[in-house]
């Protein structure tokens, strides 16, 4: 399982303009059951997505589909996580791994 934290590089006026293309991007990978969750940080600095891959090659390509990777709006940053304690709602998460 992965953490990708996004921080944009641009004003959000520009990051806006992409908004929708990296919408229907995430919904693709939530339905190929590769994203488990994401959002965006507060403040609106970027965004964090928990991704279910199988290795960070995965990941990185799974990262060069997004379009605000594309429009090189944003910068990534990819952490590695193991989870082995979970609140009991959660604990299926650690089946993913």
């Amino acid at each position: 399982m992965f953490i990708v934290s996004l921080t944009y590089k641009v004003e959000l006026c520009e990051v806006d303009q992409y908004i929708e293309a990296h919408i229907s991007f995430l919904e693709t990978y939530y339905a190929a059951n590769k994203f488990i969750a994401s959002g965006r940080k507060e403040p609106r600095t970027g965004g964090v997505i928990l991704i279910n891959a199988q290795d960070k090659a995965e990941v990185d390509a799974i990262i060069n589909e997004d379009p605000f990777y594309i429009a090189d709006v944003a910068h990534y940053d990819v952490t590695e996580f193991i989870p082995t304690m979970a609140a009991k709602e959660f604990e299926a998460i650690k089946d993913l791994i």
